[in-house]
């Protein structure tokens, strides 16, 4: 096997996983996100909850089909073997990031944690899409290496969710902070590590391929 066949399985494997707890977790066995909910203490706007449900809803939805698409189109053989699947899935993620970005546009104002959290998921809203577009552009000029960093890139923060509650949860219940303070950690420390961890894959695959 490979060594980018054994990382690919390993990204396969939990991508899997978190889709897999995002559709139980939200779907069937807290559809009310009543836990989620309860941290939400001290909004400074009124939540209407019905509405904000079916964002989630949509929100969960689409992250989902984001993550799912945008494993597929990392795949060497759809690539190889199929360019028109792979270009018709690349435009299902695109679709499924800006969907995602719009819902968690909505959700923002009611962040746990207050306007600084507000504040952190409205640059991640920016970023995320900016990189998205610019994926998209690189590939529309051929330039296929770029659009493929570019989409490790963007491809990174599908897991934005995941990164949030580890950290979160890590100051809460590692630490004792309080949930609040936790989470607003979990954003902006998620948003960091996002950043980093594509440029450290990108270099590492670049070194990799550089003749000794």
């Amino acid at each position: 096997m490979t060594e980018r066949k054994f990382f690919y399985g390993i990204l396969v494997s939990v991508t899997l996983l978190f889709v897999l707890y995002a559709l139980v977790k939200n779907y069937m066995v807290d559809p009310g996100a009543a836990e989620f909910l309860s941290h939400k203490t001290g909004l400074k706007r009124e939540l209407n909850l019905p509405v904000w449900l079916n964002v989630m809803y949509v929100h969960v939805g689409f992250a989902c089909i984001a993550m799912a698409s945008g494993l597929l189109n990392f795949s060497k053989r759809i690539f190889e073997k199929n360019r028109k699947l792979h270009r018709i899935n690349g435009y299902i993620y695109f679709v499924s990031v800006l969907v995602v970005v719009v819902t968690s546009g909505y959700m923002a104002p009611y962040a746990t944690g207050g306007k600084i959290s507000s504040i952190g998921f409205n640059a991640l809203n920016i970023v995320w899409p900016l990189m998205t577009i610019t994926a998209l552009i690189q590939i529309k000029k051929k330039r296929v290496i770029s659009h493929r960093n570019w989409m490790i890139r963007s491809y990174a923060f599908c897991f934005t969710n995941m990164f949030i509650h580890l950290i979160t949860s890590l100051f809460h219940l590692g630490f004792g902070l309080v949930y609040p303070t936790s989470y607003t950690l979990g954003i902006y420390g998620s948003f960091a590590l996002l950043l980093v961890i594509p440029e450290v894959i990108i270099r590492t695959s670049q070194i990799s391929k550089t003749p000794s």
